[in-house]
């Protein structure tokens, strides 16, 4: 079977080519193992796995001589998070020689909240985030919504045959590279995912990690996909107390199964009290999770209350990992103000330009979708690139200066 090439992957040779370290992180199952294969496949190179007891045992009974052993070619550490202690000794040899190109780890959990790290190797390593397939990986392109819309491509006219059911496909199958072709094993395969990760690799995380309310923790999260972060609600349902909650939800955010969209305001203090939304990452782990199925959500009459944060969710998903290889560098937030206007996704770019997008589960776009663009744009004056509702539309509309109706599917479809 035919690789799919990952688009991140000229950025990971970028940081070969230049730091003495690459970290390729991310959840469990995305490829990160097939990505340091190929990267490793294109220069004399050696790898392990510290997944594999007898090599980790090796390599922490003398890790001078396990991090030397190879010092002419790069060394592949697959798994990282299972062996900690390398990372002092890792450091050590770095500075001692920092040569570009030395040292490629993989890892499933965030370094930096790893219990029993002992050091980040800032200045010393650069991270290549790496989550599932995107939609235009799956096809073959490289997709970069951000920099086509900058470019004014979406000005041009879009259309798409995209179908609601397709839509609800594509969400279901999420990112991970061997789900869509499970079929009737799918809800298995993520119940395993999710047991064996919160079970086994949570203890990474945090010691005497409570499996079961990590598991309830989840369930409530995908239960309000893309809803806002109240810790308070969450501890009470979860039946975690409120005073480790917020453990809780940085262990989930530490295995990369959760994400933050922060709040957008201009006054950066703000940013940081504003209430955040959370969501699962994967939106096919989120749809399995929340036991949704394919023919109620292809549905306009049953799926008509769970498409939309669902939705929301795949396009947050989809814009963080094209993130990662945009030609127009930006972060992600969302918005909302005192009055109650709101805008779902909130694209600020490098030179401070700022592009709002809004998703709605209808193939219909009114007026009122616009409403919280409007307000967005009233506020921010020359610095509103854009607004941009994204529906389940066959084509591209205008809706007055700057803001348009495109299709789901220009997420990926649309050339800069």
């Amino acid at each position: 079977m035919e690789l799919i090439r990952r688009n991140i992957s000229a950025f990971a040779r970028d940081v070969l080519d230049t730091m003495p370290c690459a970290v390729i992180q991310g959840a469990r199952q995305v490829g990160k193992s097939t990505l340091a294969q190929q990267l490793a496949g294109e220069r004399r190179a050696v790898a392990y796995t510290m997944d594999d007891p007898d090599v980790r045992s090796a390599a922490l009974s003398d890790p001078r001589a396990f991090l030397r052993q190879h010092s002419e070619t790069l060394l592949v550490i697959d798994e990282i998070q299972r062996a900690p202690e390398l990372i002092l000794p890792l450091k050590a040899e770095i500075d001692r020689d920092r040569r570009p190109g030395r040292f490629l780890l993989t890892g499933s959990s965030d370094l930096l909240r790893l219990q029993g790290t002992p050091d980040s190797l800032a200045g010393r390593a650069l991270t290549v985030p790496l989550a599932g397939f995107s939609q235009g990986e799956r096809r073959s392109v490289i997709d970069d919504f951000a920099a086509a819309v900058r470019s004014g491509a979406h000005e041009q006219g879009e259309r798409s045959d995209v179908t609601r059911a397709d839509i609800a496909r594509m969400i279901l199958a999420g990112g991970y590279p061997n789900v869509p072709e499970l079929e009737r094993l799918r809800a298995p395969w993520f119940d395993g995912y999710v047991e064996r990760i919160l079970r086994v690799d949570a203890a990474d995380i945090r010691s005497g990690a409570n499996s079961d309310r990590l598991a309830a923790l989840l369930r409530l999260i995908a239960a309000n996909q893309a809803g806002e972060l109240v810790k308070a609600r969450l501890a009470r349902d979860a039946g975690i107390p409120e005073t480790s909650i917020g453990r809780s939800l940085d262990a989930l955010a530490a295995l990369y199964l959760t994400v933050h969209l922060r709040p957008w305001t201009p006054n950066l203090t703000a940013r940081e009290v504003s209430k955040p939304k959370l969501q699962v990452a994967d939106s096919g782990l989120a749809g399995a999770i929340a036991r949704t199925r394919e023919p109620v959500l292809a549905d306009p009459v049953r799926g008509a209350n769970l498409l939309g944060p669902l939705l929301e969710g795949f396009v947050v998903s989809e814009l963080a990992k094209q993130s990662t290889w945009t030609a127009a560098p930006f972060q992600l937030f969302h918005w909302r103000d005192r009055t109650g206007k709101e805008v779902d996704i909130v694209l600020e770019f490098d030179d401070g330009s700022i592009l709002g997008i809004e998703v709605k589960s209808s193939s219909t776009p009114r007026a009122e979708h616009f409403s919280g663009l409007r307000a967005l744009s009233e506020r921010l004056g020359d610095r509103f690139l854009g607004g941009v509702v994204l529906g389940l539309g066959e084509s591209s509309l205008p809706f007055g200066p700057r803001l348009w109706s495109l299709p789901v599917s220009a997420l990926w479809s649309l050339a800069s």
